[in-house]
């Protein structure tokens, strides 16, 4: 793949043209020149658009696509479509699927349906068999295939002993333990935010505390057993403080948000809308703001879209009984320009691949390109025409988000909407 890129401004502090707003030339999916002006005398496919920036590609560390099983949800093909034409160049794959991805040959075949892709997949395993909390799946098989972190998606590990087990056994080939951040004792039946508003509209709560005491166990089993956990989606005051505390410790812990958690807060459930119906929860305002405090001082390592995609028939139903779960690859740089400047949007949607083993590059000559594309300045309200996703629900819709998405390049291919 050859191509010229014409008067794009580099966002990349790792770049010698950080800032700078020049001409990027890639000849066989390698950066060859970055100049002020460059010609084409090859005829190379030239890309000139609006307001053009280009960063590092991005990575999200939690999306599910439904496949195999739940192809009417979204399919893989579709679903790394989807992230091209978002911004982003490499993605981790929740195993939720049906079957659940617990062994060598489900990894295998997750990454074979994403061969020769624009964007990288990488599969995440069952952290259990089944997802069922009970066994161990087969972490170093799956590791071998090309596992790069085990998490039983939205599911807690409530048995502690199997949790100690599974840091301390992954720990021997250096793998990363994901564990959900919720108490199921405590939230129960929960279906949001256990605070004023779930008592005004009668729907059950799920209360921070859930979450926090998931949190300190697990932390409490990291420290005993010297691992590596992951711990992904929190969204509450408390976390951000255990954690941060944690790290002072010189634990070896790192831990995400999502970004519907940063930006709406259970108040958006007087309409009983089941987009807004997410785990963990909405929570309050004041968790929204220690969220984002979290990620301006390193806190939290890494946002995620937690790109959730759910058919109509399980959403369109009563609150108490929808499934949990919004589509966010869309939205994601647009929702996050709404609270940080553009620098530090990017910072955190390039955040986070070091610690799934994903090598970084740079916008310098000589790499391989790996960019994703965008206009950070372009306001526009979204709708359902600006989803790719085979499923529709979104928490975004006729929010007013702020920077449009061109694209990608990388893996020696152009995708562009």
């Amino acid at each position: 793949m050859n191509a010229l890129i014409k008067s794009a401004t580099i966002v990349d502090s790792k770049s010698d043209f950080h800032n700078e707003t020049v001409d990027i030339l890639i000849e066989k999916g390698r950066i060859s020149k970055i100049s002020k002006r460059i010609s084409n005398p090859k005829n190379y496919k030239e890309i000139k658009l609006d307001n053009l920036h280009v960063s590092q590609g991005w990575f999200d560390s939690s999306v599910s696509f439904g496949e195999p099983g739940y192809e009417e949800r979204e399919t893989i093909i579709n679903g790394l479509k989807t992230a091209a034409r978002s911004g982003f160049t490499a993605v981790a794959l929740n195993a939720n699927s049906n079957p659940v991805i617990d062994s060598y040959a489900d990894i295998t075949f997750v990454k074979s349906k994403a061969n020769d892709n624009a964007v990288n997949l990488y599969p995440i395993g069952a952290l259990t068999q089944g997802s069922k909390g009970e066994n161990l799946a087969e972490l170093f098989d799956m590791t071998n295939a090309g596992a790069v972190a085990f998490y039983d998606y939205q599911k807690p590990i409530s048995n502690p002993n199997l949790m100690k087990i599974a840091m301390q056994y992954a720990s021997n080939f250096d793998g990363l333990v994901c564990s959900f951040p919720q108490e199921s004792k405590i939230s129960g039946l929960g279906v949001a935010n256990e605070h004023i508003n779930s008592t005004k509209l009668g729907l059950k709560g799920n209360p921070a505390l859930a979450e926090e005491l998931q949190v300190a166990r697990d932390l409490f089993l990291l420290e005993y057993t010297e691992g590596k956990l992951h711990i992904p989606t929190i969204s509450t005051v408390k976390s951000v403080e255990l954690i941060r505390a944690a790290k002072a410790k010189k634990l070896d812990v790192t831990c995400s948000v999502a970004i519907h958690n940063l930006i709406f807060t259970d108040e958006v459930l007087n309409s009983f809308d089941t987009n807004f119906k997410v785990l963990p929860p909405l929570r309050t305002q004041t968790d929204c703001d220690a969220l984002i405090e979290g990620l301006k001082d390193g806190t939290i390592d890494m946002v995620t879209t937690d790109h959730n995609p759910i058919d109509i028939e399980d959403k369109k139903i009563e609150f108490d009984y929808a499934k949990y779960g919004t589509i966010g690859l869309e939205s994601a740089f647009g929702a996050l320009q709404n609270i940080f400047t553009t620098k530090k949007t990017i910072s955190l949607l390039t955040q986070g691949k070091s610690r799934f083993g994903i090598s970084e590059s740079s916008i310098n000559e000589g790499e391989k390109a790996n960019l994703s594309l965008f206009n950070p300045d372009k306001d526009y309200i979204f709708k359902t025409t600006h989803i790719s996703s085979r499923s529709k629900n979104s928490a975004f819709f006729d929010k007013t988000l702020k920077g449009e998405t061109y694209g990608i390049i990388a893996n020696n291919k152009i995708v562009l909407k």
